[in-house]
């Protein structure tokens, strides 16, 4: 939730929860949306990121109808039609590399997603047009259908300038950063309406320049479909069960990368291992390079045997594995991306009504307090450990804080955000 990457696991598509199949409530509570046409682009594979799927979801159940421009996908047609919408996927692949050939990329990409809503705009044209970030200024693909009538929403999943200081270890003065939040501030102006994930990124966007009024807020909640609410029940550690054989369990799945601080957390898997025996830290997730050396660093510390990497996994997989975990961690070093994020992960542990570990950052703090989550100093191992064995030695104190974690969880499921979003765009189209 928040500003958020995706998860290295995918939720999986089937026929039954393909967009569009309940739209008779948002039809009646938005009877100005049935019938609108949107161009929607969007520089990642569809159904694969769940952000723009659930957006799409949502605008066909109100009963609008899409030309959805994506990347494309060698195990999926380049042309396809599921009800109300229209997919095209282009002929261009997203790849990790440096600046130059992310540059290549989304160049292509605008120029390939401006012609085709380009096209269809002397056909019909469009109500609205749908952009999602990275990068901001594929807001360029909707500016001859805004030349011609319709509104421009741009949807902010991520900061740009604090993820590329992030990943590129930037200054937040050098050149390539000030260029990109000239981009920045350029695309936002372009847009109608501005969506984004959390209140830390509204502020962000507000200091920059944007006006307020034109900033929305939809979270990204987990889908009750797969996340469904299970109530908090108190968890036994294995010496007060009397099963010497039952682990301790900490869980993290994400992107293993470095921003999100796996090495930290097998440090303080390293420093608690003496008061729990039987502490297991389980991960899942894509391998990357990173997760390697992490490994390589718990052989060091003497602590292979409990520390496990189980893989990537669907969203749907990730349910029972949760359920098994004692308490979620969400271990991130402190950057100028992290202090503005709202991992959803911590949603999809109060979900199953499991404690959270989690920083002590705005984009966190701004939804929780410590009644709500066991929360850490971003970075400081030290303290990650003594938050594992808090967790560990009071049950009942961690079973209350879940329980008012899934408040929140309650607050802003994807239904709730879904009728912000509806709301939002009515608005708007009036």
């Amino acid at each position: 939730m928040g500003v958020q990457e995706n998860h290295m696991v995918t939720e999986a598509v089937t026929p039954v929860d393909l967009p569009g199949s309940s739209a008779d409530r948002e039809a009646v509570e938005y009877p100005n949306l049935r019938g609108k046409r949107v161009g929607m682009v969007v520089f990642s594979c569809y159904p694969y990121d769940p952000r723009p799927r659930r957006i799409i979801g949502a605008m066909l159940d109100a009963g609008m109808t899409i030309d959805l421009v994506c990347e494309g996908d060698e195990k999926a047609p380049e042309q396809e039609t599921l009800g109300g919408l229209t997919i095209t996927r282009a002929p261009i692949s997203h790849w990790r590399g440096g600046k130059l050939s992310y540059a290549y990329q989304y160049a292509a990409f605008i120029l390939y997603s401006a012609y085709i809503l380009a096209k269809r705009t002397f056909k019909k044209r469009y109500d609205l047009v749908y952009v999602h970030n990275m990068p901001d200024v594929l807001v360029m693909s909707g500016l001859f259908p805004k030349l011609v009538g319709a509104k421009v929403i741009l949807d902010q999943h991520d900061p740009m300038p604090e993820l590329m200081r992030t990943i590129y270890n930037l200054d937040e003065h050098s050149m390539s950063v000030r260029i990109i939040c000239w981009l920045e501030k350029w695309s936002l102006a372009r847009a109608n309406l501005v969506l984004t994930v959390n209140k830390a990124c509204e502020r962000l966007f507000s200091e920059r320049g944007c006006p307020i009024e034109k900033i929305g807020v939809v979270m990204n909640s987990p889908d009750e479909k797969i996340f469904s609410y299970r109530e908090a029940r108190p968890s036994l550690s294995s010496s007060k069960s009397g099963d010497p054989n039952k682990h301790f369990v900490v869980m993290y799945h994400g992107s293993l990368v470095e921003r999100n601080g796996l090495d930290l957390a097998v440090e303080a898997l390293a420093r608690v291992r003496e008061t729990i025996p039987n502490v297991e830290l389980r991960v899942f997730g894509r391998s990357t390079p990173y997760l390697e050396q992490v490994l390589q660093r718990a052989k060091e510390l003497g602590i292979e045997k409990h520390v496990r990497y189980l893989g990537s996994r669907q969203l749907e997989d990730l349910v029972p594995e949760i359920d098994a975990c004692d308490v979620g961690v969400i271990p991130n070093q402190r950057n100028a991306f992290t202090d503005i994020n709202t991992p959803t992960r911590i949603f999809e542990y109060l979900a199953s009504g499991k404690p959270a570990i989690a920083p002590r950052t705005p984009g966190i703090l701004d939804y929780f307090d410590a009644q709500s989550l066991f929360f850490f100093e971003a970075g400081d191992v030290a303290e990650l450990a003594t938050r594992i064995v808090d967790v560990y030695s009071d049950s009942s104190r961690a079973f209350e804080v879940a329980q008012r974690g899934q408040k929140m969880y309650v607050a802003h499921a994807w239904q709730q955000e879904k009728q912000t979003l509806l709301k939002l765009v009515s608005g708007l189209l009036q």
